[in-house]
């Protein structure tokens, strides 16, 4: 065992970060490789206010933080990968070399499951910007196969590193379409959001594949969240412009989306309205001009409704009312469902 570190302090550490003597914080990082359990734990987790507080300080110390993803240690292991999650969602230029490292825990079965969720969620960070180099047919098959057996903490980090591989080249995943429909229906409303936000976005280049997934997102429209609502008859919407007119899909997500009542939320109504306008030959400017139905409206609206989603109850997430324990489905202010 090194007990070189045995005089130094985790404070010590933190001061050389924070003096940007990087040389010394980078040798302190390598000589605790190699130290003890409760001092590699001291160290990793010294880091922890800095991650949240100003993550570019961190970068200079990535590649030597690669070492610790790989640590016996499950808690070390994990709050690696916390850290490089907070990296990469400022900087994901920083995170582009340890790509391998992330890949290699996600694709561990054998890997703590939180582990494998937070890889994920900094492997999604990184692919918004670079894509290619993220969107291996090995890591996008892992993504895709932890959706049907995962712990649902793992399953939405899965569907939003998939969303960001979609926002950083809609073409990426147009042949999972079919595979990514049949989860639609899971029991999470972000994986439900995010999944059905990668389908939307994916119709934005290429709408003519959401036809393998129309029946699952006509599904959705009956969905609870209105956020999963509103993405659905956006990517159905996307569906309809690229139809004949003498489509019998068409004539049957017409008649789904009249069927929908109009609720007090004004996205779903926007939403809604483009869809029916795309049956109708009739997409306005108005629909254009709020970016309905393009990558950039879907990136810029996306932060928002995960927000919401992920709300704390006794709240609503439309108006912000407060609301009792046992309260009815429907806000008694705005009307929206929470």
């Amino acid at each position: 065992m090194n007990d070189s570190t045995h005089h130094l302090s985790a404070n010590y550490f933190i001061e050389c970060i924070e003096q940007d003597s990087h040389d010394e914080a980078t040798e302190y990082l390598e000589r605790v490789e190699t130290a003890s359990t409760e001092k590699r734990k001291a160290t990793v987790r010294a880091l922890r206010p800095l991650a949240n507080d100003d993550p570019s300080a961190l970068k200079p110390l990535v590649s030597t933080l690669t070492a610790f993803l790989g640590d016996d240690e499950r808690s070390i292991r994990l709050t690696t990968a916390k850290l490089f999650v907070a990296i990469a969602e400022t900087d994901p230029d920083a995170v582009v070399p340890m790509v391998p490292a992330l890949g290699e825990r996600l694709g561990d079965d054998e890997e703590f499951y939180y582990v494998r969720a937070r890889s994920a969620e900094a492997l999604g960070y990184v692919a918004r910007d670079h894509p290619g180099t993220v969107a291996s047919p090995e890591v996008v098959a892992d993504l895709q196969v932890g959706l049907s057996f995962d712990e649902p903490e793992v399953k939405e980090k899965l569907a939003k590193a998939l969303e960001h591989i979609a926002l950083g080249d809609p073409t990426r995943l147009k042949h999972q379409v079919a595979t990514l429909a049949t989860h639609l229906d899971d029991e999470s409303e972000l994986v439900r959001y995010h999944l059905c936000t990668v389908l939307a976005v994916v119709g934005c280049e290429s709408p003519e594949t959401l036809t393998d997934a129309d029946g699952a997102l006509v599904a959705r429209l009956d969905d609870e969240s209105t956020h999963v609502r509103r993405r659905a008859a956006e990517a159905l919407g996307l569906l309809i412009l690229a139809t004949t007119e003498e489509s019998s899909i068409r004539e049957s997500i017409l008649d789904d989306l009249k069927e929908q009542k109009v609720d007090s939320e004004s996205f779903f109504r926007r939403r809604k309205r483009f869809a029916l306008g795309a049956v109708n030959g009739a997409v306005g400017s108005s629909e254009v001009e709020a970016e309905i139905g393009t990558v950039e409206g879907i990136r810029a609206t996306t932060g928002d409704a995960v927000a919401e989603i992920t709300s704390p109850d006794g709240e609503c997430p439309h108006c912000g009312l407060a609301l009792p324990e046992t309260s009815p489905p429907m806000c008694p202010r705005c009307g929206g469902p929470h």
